[in-house]
C-alpha cells in the first residue's frame, strides 16, 4: 500500500511542471495535485538566474512565480527539496527521497535538464562554476565580489548573457567558444557577427574557433585549503588569465528516471512523446526539456529546450488530462537579452537551414532574420522587429510556405501579409 495518494503528480517543479498544475486548477480540477521539486525554493523563473538575479537587480522573492500562499490557495501540495527515486508506471507509484511512496492516476514528467559537464584537466579546481539554479547564481556573485577577470566558455546563450551581465557590474570578461562567432550555431553568421560587435564594444574579449584544453592552478595562498584556477588554456595553446570561470556547454535532459522506468526515449536523447505530449506509458506525460515531441508544425520531432516552450507545454498537458488535449501545436517562442543593450526573439527552430534573408539593419541593430529550407520558413529571428516576429509566427503556424518570392522578405516597403 503506497503512504498515499494524488489524483495527479507532477515531478519537477519548474516551467512545465508550475504550468501544468495552475492550469489544472484555473480548467476547474478540483482533483489533489502534487507538485515535486527536488530544489529548496519555490517555482521561479530560471530566465532571471543569468539575468536580474545573477546581478542583484532582483531579490529570490522577485523570481517566483507565485507565493507559497497562492499554491496553498489553490490547495496544491507542493513538495520542495523532494526528489521522484522511481517511477513505476504500471502500479501508477513513485517512491519520494523523504521515503514515502504515492500513487497517482495520472502523472507529468518534468525532470527538466542538467548542465553538461566538460571533464578536463583541472576541471575540480575551486572557482569553477556551472549555472542552472538559483544557487548556482549566488556562488557565481558570491565570487565575482573579488574577481577581476572572469573567463566565460562557450558562445551559448547562457554565456553570453552572463558576460554580459558580469561586465554590466564592472567585471572583466573573455569569452573562449568553439564557434567562429558567438551564437552562430544557433542563429547563422549575420547575427553572430552583430552579437560579436555588441559584446566587444562592451569591452568583452571573444577567442573564437578554439576550445577549452585545461584548466591550470593560481598559486596556493598560505592557509588556503583547495587549489583554486588560476588560468585557462585552450587547444591552440593560449593561455589565458582567469579568477574564476563560468562554464556555458549547454545542458542535457534528465531522463534518469524516465529511462529507469523503461519509457521509450526518442532520437535527440529526450522522452518521446506523441503530438499530445503523453509518453510510452499511459497516463504519463512529458513536458519541458525532457519531452522529444512530434510536432505538426515541423513534421518531425523536436526537443527544445526554452523556457517559453516548456510553460505551453505544461498548459497543454493539463488540458490533455482533463480529455481536454489534442496535438501540440504550439509555434516554439523564445527569448534572451545580453543586459539592457539588446533582447533578441526568436520562433520556429531552424536546424540545417540553407538560406537566410535578412530585413532590416544589423548596423542599427533592428532587423529580423528568416531561416528557410527549401523554399519553406523554419525559424525567425527578431532585434527590434516585433511585427516581423508575428507574422513569422503565423507563417509558421500555417507550414511555412510563402504565397510571394522568398527575396521580398528584405524589403522593408513590402506588406509581409500579402506574402
Amino acid at each position: 500500500m503506497a503512504d498515499f495518494s494524488a489524483d495527479v503528480v507532477i515531478v519537477g517543479a519548474g516551467a512545465a511542471g508550475a504550468a501544468c498544475a495552475q492550469e489544472l486548477r484555473a480548467r476547474g480540477f478540483g482533483g489533489s495535485v502534487v507538485l515535486v521539486g527536488r530544489e529548496p525554493d519555490l517555482p521561479y523563473s530560471r530566465p532571471l538566474v543569468s539575468k536580474d538575479y545573477l546581478s542583484g537587480a532582483v531579490g529570490r522573492e522577485a523570481t517566483r512565480l507565485r507565493s507559497a500562499a497562492e499554491w496553498d490557495a489553490d490547495e496544491i501540495e507542493l513538495l520542495t527539496r523532494v526528489s521522484v527515486m522511481k517511477l513505476d508506471p504500471e502500479a501508477r507509484t513513485v517512491k519520494l527521497s523523504d521515503k514515502r511512496e504515492c500513487s497517482y492516476d495520472k502523472l507529468l514528467l518534468a525532470t527538466g535538464a542538467n548542465v553538461r559537464r566538460l571533464r578536463v584537466p583541472g576541471s575540480d579546481l575551486d572557482g569553477i562554476h556551472y549555472l542552472r539554479a538559483l544557487a548556482n547564481a549566488d556562488a557565481v556573485r558570491a565570487d565575482a565580489q573579488t574577481a577581476e577577470h572572469v573567463v566565460l566558455v562557450g558562445g551559448s546563450f547562457v554565456a553570453c548573457e552572463v558576460a554580459a551581465t558580469l561586465t554590466a557590474i564592472g567585471k572583466r570578461c573573455t569569452m573562449v567558444m568553439t564557434e567562429e562567432l558567438p551564437l552562430s550555431d544557433v542563429a547563422g553568421t549575420q547575427a553572430g557577427w552583430f552579437f560579436a560587435r555588441a559584446l566587444q564594444e562592451r569591452g568583452i574579449e571573444t577567442i573564437t574557433s578554439d576550445s577549452l584544453e585545461r584548466f591550470e592552478a593560481a598559486p596556493v595562498a598560505e592557509g588556503q585549503a583547495r587549489a583554486r584556477v588560476g588560468a585557462v588554456v585552450t587547444a591552440s595553446g593560449r593561455e589565458i588569465p582567469a579568477d574564476m570561470v563560468v562554464m556555458g556547454t549547454g545542458a542535457v535532459p534528465d531522463v534518469m528516471l524516465a529511462r529507469s522506468a523503461k519509457l521509450a526515449l526518442g532520437e535527440t536523447g529526450g522522452v518521446a512523446c506523441a503530438r499530445s505530449l503523453e509518453t510510452s506509458a499511459p497516463g504519463v506525460w512529458a513536458a519541458g526539456d525532457v519531452c522529444e515531441f512530434d510536432s505538426v508544425p515541423h513534421g518531425r520531432a523536436l526537443r527544445i529546450e526554452h523556457w517559453d516552450v516548456a510553460e505551453a507545454q505544461g498548459r497543454a498537458v493539463a488540458a490533455a488530462m482533463l480529455g481536454a488535449g489534442g496535438d501540440f501545436t504550439c509555434v516554439p517562442y523564445f527569448w534572451s537579452d545580453l543586459s539592457d543593450w539588446c533582447k533578441l526573439e526568436y520562433v520556429g527552430v531552424a536546424e540545417g537551414w540553407d538560406r537566410e534573408v535578412l530585413r532590416g539593419s544589423l548596423e542599427d541593430g533592428a532587423f529580423s532574420i528568416f531561416y528557410f529550407d527549401q523554399g519553406v520558413l523554419r525559424g525567425c529571428l527578431a532585434v527590434n522587429r516585433p511585427d516581423d516576429l508575428n507574422h513569422a509566427r503565423r507563417l509558421l503556424a500555417a507550414g511555412g510556405g510563402l504565397r510571394g518570392p522568398v527575396d521580398a522578405l528584405a524589403g522593408l516597403t513590402t506588406d509581409l501579409s500579402g506574402l
